[in-house]
């Protein structure tokens, strides 16, 4: 006898967890493009001989593009599921790297990161992805949407040493070329495992958001739907803006202070290692205490680690403080989507949890393209972390007003009843 498919494919199934492993590995490839960047900013700065600031265009075009791709797929996965955006993006990141490969100034370089890189390419294996894991899970939905957003952290941890090894080997144009053709023959192959559609909406009394007595509503946090979504997207924006710093400019950092690139990239990899334990750890706390107050404590975190770059910049205490930056702020991003989940209808999972995410990879743009302007002008980076802390502390004070409102509402209930 057949089993039903629509037990097959429920929320929580087996079926839902294979499926999770496709995710996780679609975002592993998809999202190596935000950080190859990183890797390959001094030689790129080198070659095309411009400004610190000028050579972390590519990355802020690339996030922009990242950012507003992630709203249009996010619409295209609720619209038509999931499996468009990715064929889409596999296209968009294989074009993408072969042409900054052949890009002959700065200006083509970062346009064909924002455009084909960002827009059409990385988009497609990160928002739509996140929301659609949001609508396969309902008892874990934490736990799931932290894993499959360690994907991007996976590919943080994954790639900078590969792509950093082929560079000093082969060039950065071959190896732009290399990781255009993996994407072209990787990413359709496993977006076929993600045909189905999501399950429909299913109520559960172990859903996230209800031990805080959170329900998706019309006025989340007792607010209206557009002051609600301002409120994430200037909060998102800030975390980033400061999450931003450490993860851009570590590798031209350690040049600077005479460590050379590669103890750089492996910070980066060491930084985005810790950050997948961190997300791992944070879907666990999500699920018992809520996004609001994930958000928050990660928000804490990250402060306090932002601060401890700013006395000590000897090469072990970087590397320490690198793996406490990731294991402070890895839980950051995902929140945002448990929130949205919690918070506003499943129907417009993708197209919210999209606008969010955007916000934060325009704070991610932002933040990379500040930095270098702010070391241009003081030819340091003491002020530019100084920076990161000022943009962390207004997240922080966003945090606590929304988690106030909740605080509040859920007063009002017990009240009434």
């Amino acid at each position: 006898m057949t089993a039903d498919p629509a037990c097959r494919h429920a929320p929580d199934s087996r079926y839902a967890w294979l499926r999770l492993g496709a995710t996780l590995l679609l975002m592993t490839i998809g999202s190596g493009a935000m950080y190859v960047i990183a890797v390959v900013l001094p030689a790129v700065q080198a070659e095309f001989g411009v400004a610190r600031a000028d050579a972390s265009l590519p990355y802020t075009a690339m996030m922009v593009g990242f950012g507003l791709g992630g709203v249009w797929m996010g619409h295209q996965a609720d619209r038509h599921g999931v499996l468009r955006p990715l064929l889409i993006g596999a296209a968009g990141l294989g074009l993408g790297f072969m042409a900054a490969a052949a890009a002959g100034n700065i200006a083509m370089f970062s346009l064909a990161h924002g455009v084909l890189l960002g827009f059409f390419g990385a988009s497609a294996t990160f928002a739509p992805l996140v929301a659609d894991t949001s609508l396969w899970f309902v008892r874990r939905r934490g736990v799931a949407v932290a894993i499959c957003a360690s994907g991007n952290y996976v590919a943080g941890a994954l790639w900078p040493p590969i792509v950093q090894h082929f560079v000093e080997t082969i060039g950065w144009r071959s190896t732009y070329v290399g990781l255009g053709l993996f994407c072209v023959l990787t990413l359709p192959l496993l977006a076929l495992a993600l045909r189905p559609p999501p399950p429909r909406a299913v109520a559960a009394p172990a859903v996230t958001g209800q031990r805080e007595g959170v329900q998706p509503s019309a006025r989340p946090f007792g607010l209206s739907l557009n002051a609600a979504m301002v409120l994430l997207c200037v909060a998102g924006t800030a975390c980033c803006v400061a999450m931003s710093m450490p993860q851009v400019h570590i590798v031209a950092y350690c040049g600077d202070l005479g460590y050379g690139a590669a103890r750089g990239a492996e910070m980066l990899s060491l930084m985005l290692a810790c950050g997948v334990v961190s997300r791992l750890v944070s879907g666990v706390i999500c699920d018992r205490i809520g996004g609001l107050r994930t958000l928050l404590l990660g928000s804490v975190l990250q402060g306090l680690a932002l601060l401890l770059f700013l006395p000590f910049d000897g090469l072990l205490s970087l590397y320490v403080i690198s793996a406490l930056f990731g294991l402070f702020q890895g839980g950051i991003v995902p929140s945002y989507a448990i929130i949205v989940r919690e918070h506003f209808a499943p129907a417009e999972a993708g197209t919210r949890v999209g606008t969010v995410l955007m916000f934060t990879l325009f704070g991610m743009a932002l933040g990379g393209w500040m930095s270098g302007a702010v070391f241009d002008l003081t030819g340091s980076y003491q002020a530019a972390f100084v920076n990161g802390i000022g943009w962390n502390l207004l997240n922080l004070c966003i945090v606590l007003f929304l988690l106030h409102r909740v605080r509040r509402a859920g007063r009002g209930v017990l009240a009434a009843a």
